[in-house]
Order: structure tokens, then sequence, then C-alpha cells
């Protein structure tokens, strides 16, 4: 029997998945299993990794099932996984914890402080290329070293969540170099951990496995591994990756020059780069193909749509019905700008920022306000991007995922904002087609991940800047900016009104 499938894992905050995929990227079955988030205390954040391994078997079990001899077809294995988790294990693989800190986990944000006041950015920036941040698994390791040291004491490997499945799946332990480039721990010149930096965080070095490629072999899948998820032992397990590289990967951002806008409730900006865009507001992930991602997120995104609809509307009319309003009305909505910091800002200096209309006349009605918030996300982010070019210029594209990319009226909005052509996959689940790209370069059925790329993610729609809106968007920029700045005084002032 040919073994022409491949088998993705993608472990999420909010559930496991999997899904069996052929040879030219079709997914052919599909499988969810949701899981628990835990929540001790306001900000905190944990899940227990069994329940990781119990969804992802029961997941691979239901898609093995869904395709006609699927158990000696599968030619390889591969995880990604939601990023920054810890997981400590012993000497004989048993957790140390029964829960892992999530990225989302708050309680780690005193640690990054207290680094952040210690230490010069320009000290560890070059190494890092990542600022001090609550998510790193740094940080959660340093809470774990201080608030449970009989865990910390007797763990031998710290893993993420993905490479926890791994370790079920092969007995093996690795990092990757997408996870280990945002753990704060790795040195961005050399891709191998620093010792400089355990230095500066007094961590233990002996917890961290080597670091590998994401498209690596881990190891062959393991007999026990095998009999309870229903395939045969010795099939090719790979190292895997972070969800989010993987997704860009499968969502067709491969090389430097392209950008991505992933738009959910908030959006997530990244520009592809030979080197890491050194900034303290910027993030940068190494990517799977081992160049560099610079991203920034805001969290003006979808929620400002969703804002609009419960406010203006009160949730009666369908988000068509409001696209079709904000369609009605012309390109800069007459004037009418729209900051969109409805929840404050992630990062930076003001992060108690607020939202606002500006430039609201009585010619003005719901569909000038409708696109004016479409347009406000968009001005938000291109501010963010301009950030992101570092030495470069407008990436060549930029590829659209998430809600936001459903939307054409916002698709047209942000490309001619950007000045830069916007690309919609066919296939939205792009951890699995990542995955799947990584497995075809593993094996050996494509020569390398671009090739895979170009042979398993297709595209649904590709949308141009208009020329006119591009121009009235140039115009009303410097404006933004300037009310942007201008804003910031009255933020500490309308604290104090509510004490």
């Amino acid at each position: 029997m040919n073994r022409d499938l491949y088998l993705a894992i993608d472990l999420g905050t909010g559930g496991t998945r999997a899904a069996l995929v052929d040879g030219t990227g079709h997914i052919l079955a599909f499988s969810h299993q949701e899981h628990e988030q835990i929540v001790p205390r306001y900000g905190w954040s944990e899940q227990r990794p069994m329940d990781w391994w119990q969804g992802t078997v029961q997941n691979i079990r239901d898609v093995v099932a869904g395709v006609a001899d699927a158990a000696s077809r599968v030619a390889a294995i591969c995880a990604c996984g939601q990023m920054h988790g810890s997981v400590l294990i012993d000497a004989d693989g048993n957790l140390t914890r029964d829960t892992a800190l999530l990225w989302n986990d708050k309680r780690t944000a005193p640690l990054a402080d207290a680094f952040a006041a210690e230490h010069d950015p320009t000290a560890y920036l070059p190494l890092t290329a990542n600022a001090a941040t609550a998510a790193w698994p740094a940080f959660k390791l340093l809470w774990i070293a201080e608030n449970d040291p009989e865990a910390y004491r007797r763990a031998d490997t710290l893993l993420t969540p993905k490479d926890y499945i791994g370790f079920q799946l092969t007995g093996e332990t690795a990092w990757d170099w997408t996870e280990a480039s945002m753990s704060f721990l790795m040195d961005a010149r050399t891709r191998d951990w620093s010792d400089e930096l355990f230095a500066m965080t007094g961590l233990r070095r002996d917890l961290f496995p080597p670091i590998r490629s994401p498209y690596d072999i881990l190891a062959p899948l393991s007999q026990a591994a095998a009999t309870e998820i229903g395939l045969s032992p010795g099939i090719p397990v790979l190292v895997g990756g972070g969800d989010y590289p993987v997704a860009l990967l499968g969502s067709g951002v491969c090389e430097p020059g392209m950008g991505s806008d992933v738009t959910g409730t908030s959006s997530i900006i990244t520009v592809l780069h030979d080197t890491p865009v050194i900034d303290a507001e910027v993030s940068n992930v190494t990517t799977i193909q081992g160049d560099w991602g610079s991203l920034t997120m805001s969290d003006a995104g979808g929620d400002a749509v969703r804002w609009a609809r419960r406010a203006f509307h009160q949730n009666k009319l369908s988000y068509e019905d409001i696209a079709a309003a904000a369609a009605e009305a012309a390109s800069g909505a007459e004037g009418l700008l729209f900051l969109p910091y409805l929840s404050g800002e992630r990062g930076g200096d003001h992060p108690n920022s607020r939202a606002q209309f500006f430039g609201l006349t009585a010619a003005h009605g719901m569909p000038e306000l409708h696109r004016a918030v479409l347009e406000g996300v968009a001005f938000s982010v291109r501010q963010k991007l301009d950030l992101l070019q570092g030495t470069g210029g407008r990436p060549e594209q930029i590829i659209a995922s998430g809600g936001g990319a459903k939307s054409d009226l916002w698709l047209r909005i942000k490309a001619s904002m950007y000045d830069t052509p916007y690309l919609v996959p066919k296939e939205l689940e792009c951890g699995i087609i990542g995955a799947a790209c990584m497995m075809a370069t593993a094996v050996g059925a494509a020569d390398d991940l671009k090739s895979a790329v170009r042979h398993m993610v297709r595209f649904d729609t590709e949308v141009q800047p208009i020329r006119a809106w591009r121009d009235r968007y140039n115009r009303m920029m410097p404006i933004y900016n300037r009310l942007y700045d201008a804003a910031q005084e009255f933020y500490d002032d309308l604290d104090k009104l509510a004490e």
C-alpha cells in the first residue's frame, strides 16, 4: 500500500485537532476535541498535558477511521501547537506538575518586569530579539522555580505543548527553533541556547534538549504509542513547530518580502526578513524555513466590528448587513476617523488608550460610522506595519487569514491602505496544511518547503489596491498619527475620573 497520507496534529488553546491530508494539500478527514482551560486565579491560565494527549489519541483514532485503509497509508506524523506553554517531566517521563502554565498566563509579569528593570535592553535584545514579557517560557520557569521548587528540582526536561505530544509519540525530546526563538533563552545570532541568557536568568541549562529543525524527523512512532492510536510503529514523527509559524507556512507565507495578516478578535501582523528587527516593540520568531518573522499584535481587530454591531444595533443586524452599510460610504468615510483602542493597546507606553471618533459632523450617518471603524483598524495596523518593515520596504504581498479574511470590503480597504496586494488561502486550516508541507519535505515527496507550499497551498482570492482609496488614505494617515499622539495626554486623566 502506498503511504500517501500525512497525519497533522494541531494543539490549540481551545482544543486539539487532527487531520489526514493528501499529497495535494486536501484535508480528507478532520477531528476536534475541546479541552478545559483552568483559571485558579485572575490572570492565571493552565491546562493539563494529559488532556492534550487524550484528545490527540481520540482525534487520531477518529480520522484514521474516516479514511479507507488510512492506518497503512500514513507516511509521517507532525504536530504544531500553542506556543510558550511550559511542561516539566522527570527522568522517567512523568509530569512533575499536573498542569502547565500557558502562553496567556500573566502571573509571570512581575518577573519579566523585574528582569527588564535590572538589565539594559541593549545587553539582551540582540541576543533574544524579543523584549522581556510574561509570555516567554524563561519567566514561566522562573515562577515555577520560586513557587513550586519541588517540581523544579525533580524535573529532567522542559517541553513545550507540541513537544510533549512528540514525546508521547516517540519517547524522545527536543525543542525546535520556532519555539526556542521565543523562549527568551536562544541566541538569535547562532540559533542555539545562550549561556549568557541562562546566566542572566539563573535558570538550569540541563532542562533544555537540543534545538532542532522543525521538519527534522524526531524519531519513529513507538510501539506503545502506535498501539494506543491505532497505527503501526516506525512511522516517522517530525520535531514539529509552534502553531503560528507553522500556520504562516501553511498560508503560503514562506520567504522574505511576504507578509501575513491574521485578523480575528485582534490583529497579528507579520513581515518576513532574513534577520530579526531589533526593536523593543517588535517580537521576532524564527520561521519553519529558518528566516525571521517580525510581528506585532494589536487588540484592535474584529472586536471593534463586534462592538459597533452591539453598540449601534443591539446585535440585531448581521455582520453582512453591517458590511453592506459600510460599503455605501466613500473611502475615508467623508473625513471621519476612528481610533480603535476599545480595549487599550497591547504593549507600548499607553495600555490605557481609549477609542474615539474624530471629525464627526451632521452629514455623517451609519454607513460612515461603520466604514470608519473598518478603516480605523487598518490605520492602527499601518502604524505597526511601518515599524515591522525594518530596513526593507513594504511586503510584496500580504496573505490574510482568520475571520477578517472573509470580509471583501475590509480586504480592499487594507490592500489600499498598505498599497499591497492581499491573497486569501482556499484552505483556512493553515496549521494543518503547514504541517503537511513539512512532512512532504521530510519524507522526500517535495524537494524543499517552498516546493511543498507551491504544490499544497492554493489561493481563493486576490485583492489589489484601489488607487483612489490609496491616495486618500495616504493623505489621512498623517492626521491619524497626529491625533494618536495628541490623545495620549488625556488617558491618565480619564483613568482618574473612574477612581
